[in-house]
Order: C-alpha cells, then structure tokens, then sequence
C-alpha cells in the first residue's frame, strides 16, 4: 500500500504544479480581459462625456440667440412708429411739436445704437438686393443701378438684416 500511496502522491504532485500554471494563464487572461474591457468603459465614458459638454454649449448658444431674436423681434415693430414720427417731424409747423418729436426721435435713435441695430441708407451706393428692395426705377442723373432715393429704411444688426431699406433706383 505504500507504494500505491507513494504513487499517489507522485501524480497528485506532478498534477499540482501543472494546475498551478493553468489557474495562473486563466487568471492573467481574466484580467487581461477585465482590462481591455476597463479601458473600453473608459473610452465610452470620454466620448458621453463630450457628447454631453457640446450639447451643452448647443443649448446655450440657441438659447443666447433666441433671445437676442427675440428683442429684434420687440425693436422691429417699433420701426414703423419711428417712420410716422420722421414723417411727423417734416410736416409739423409748430417749433414746440417739432421739439417734442425730435426728443422723441433721438431716443429711439439712443435705443437702436443701444441694441447695437444699424440704419440701412444705399444713397448713391449700387444697388444692393442683400440689404435692400428696389420698389421703382426711373430715369436720372448717375450711375444706372445705383440708389436714387430711400422709401423706408431698412435696419440691420451684427450683419442680420431687419428690416430691407425699401428704395429708388436709377435706370
């Protein structure tokens, strides 16, 4: 019986070492394993990450412009009343009323410069359809398809324009 223990214990012996080693490549490529798949969260997690930060940027730029829209918008429909107070102002007789318009007209004027919003006003410049509308052509001395006379002014803002300047051009 010793023998076959002693023959036992040589195989278990010999099993061992070889288990040993195997154990021992299973668990190296376990973590090899659990590595590639630690930096692959890694890179998900940068790419979410930046994903998120420039959908925020997004946001908050359409918000910022949305709201600069928005006060165009509001400024916009005052244009037509500073048109009635120029016009206003040319036919008023009275040197008190013509006061009174012109304090008018000034801050409204201070608001547009305020608002950072330009007059749009092509006289004698070459006509110029990205900013404004020829309403009539006709005929007259200088340069043909050149700005004769503004209508309406036109107004812009940071190169967006509000409103066309509506005028005459030379045929």
């Amino acid at each position: 019986m010793n023998e076959e223990q002693n023959q036992t214990e040589e195989q278990t012996e010999e099993e061992l070492p070889v288990a040993e080693e195997n154990g021992s490549a299973e668990e190296g490529g376990a973590l090899e394993t659990a590595k590639a798949e630690a930096e692959d969260y890694k890179r998900k997690w940068y790419a979410v990450t930046a994903e998120y930060e420039n959908y925020r940027k997004r946001t908050q730029n359409a918000r910022g412009q949305a709201y600069t829209d928005g006060r165009c918008d509001v400024v916009s429909k005052l244009f037509p009343i500073a048109d009635n107070l120029e016009r206003a102002l040319k036919s008023c007789a009275e040197e008190q009323t013509a006061k009174g318009l012109e304090m008018v007209l000034k801050s409204f004027l201070k608001l547009l410069e305020e608002e950072k919003i330009i007059e749009i006003n092509p006289v004698g410049e070459a006509f110029d359809p990205e900013t404004s509308e020829a309403i009539m052509a006709v005929d007259g001395e200088g340069e043909s398809g050149s700005v004769k006379e503004v209508y309406l002014k036109g107004y812009m803002r940071e190169g967006k324009v509000l409103r066309f300047a509506q005028v005459v051009v030379i045929k």
